[in-house]
C-alpha cells in the first residue's frame, strides 16, 4: 500500500509522505512531472502496488489528482484500488476568505459611473496612436512620433538582460563611433582557454 496525503502532518500521521513529494514537484513550481509511456522504472516502482491511500481529500486539488491519474495510467501493470480518506468538508483556505470578502463588498456598491470621455491628453494624434496601440496596429508615423518624446541623454546606457542583445547593440554603437570620426572598427578575436591549455576547437 502506497500513503499519500496533501500535506506532512497529515502524511506523518499515516505512515507516508506528501503528494508533491510523491510526484517530485514543488508546491507552487507549476511544472510538471516528465513522464513516457513505457518507462521501466515507473512499472517497476508500482508493480507491487495493490491499494493507494489518499488521505484527507478535501484538501486535494483537481490538478493533483490528475497528475497521479497520469503516472498510474502510464504504469502499465499497476492494477490497483485507489481508497480516499478524511472529511467531506474542510474550512476555506485564505485565499477563499478574502474572495468571498470582495464578493461581498462589491455586491454592496449601488452606483456605477462609467467615464467615455479621454481625459488624459488633448493631443489628437497621440490619441490616435493609443487607439492603434492598444490593438496593436501601430504605424511608422507613430514610431517617429514616440521619438519626439524621448527624455534623456544620447549616450545614456540602455539595459538589457540578454548577452546577445547586449552585444548586438555594442556592435551597432562601435560601428556608429568609427563612422563618425572617420575609422575603420578594429576586431580582436580572444583565445580562450582552460586550464592553461588554448581551446582551438569551440565545442569543446
Amino acid at each position: 500500500m502506497r500513503k499519500l496525503a496533501p500535506i506532512g502532518i497529515a502524511a506523518a500521521e499515516i505512515g507516508g509522505m506528501t503528494i508533491h513529494s510523491f510526484l517530485g514537484e514543488q508546491r507552487n513550481s507549476g511544472k510538471p512531472q516528465t513522464i513516457k509511456p513505457g518507462d521501466s522504472k515507473l512499472e517497476k516502482k508500482w508493480r507491487l502496488v495493490e491499494y493507494l491511500l489518499i488521505d484527507e481529500m478535501s484538501m486535494v486539488g483537481l490538478n493533483l489528482l490528475a497528475k497521479l491519474n497520469r503516472i498510474i495510467c502510464s504504469a502499465k501493470h499497476a492494477d490497483l484500488q485507489v481508497l480516499f480518506g478524511g472529511k467531506s468538508g474542510k474550512l476555506p483556505n485564505e485565499k477563499e476568505i478574502q474572495q468571498r470578502a470582495a464578493r461581498s463588498l462589491i455586491l454592496q456598491i449601488s452606483c456605477v459611473v462609467k467615464l467615455t470621455q479621454q481625459m488624459r491628453t488633448e493631443d489628437p494624434r497621440y490619441l490616435q496612436l493609443l487607439e492603434r496601440l492598444r490593438h496593436g496596429q501601430c504605424t511608422y508615423d507613430d514610431y517617429e512620433l514616440l521619438l519626439t518624446r524621448v527624455v534623456g541623454q544620447p549616450s545614456a546606457p540602455i539595459l538589457v538582460f540578454r548577452n546577445e542583445v547586449r552585444t548586438y547593440l555594442n556592435n551597432k554603437a562601435v560601428i556608429y563611433k568609427a563612422t563618425q570620426i572617420g575609422q575603420e572598427p578594429m576586431v580582436c578575436v580572444a583565445q580562450d582557454t582552460c586550464k592553461g591549455k588554448p581551446i582551438d576547437d569551440p565545442t569543446h
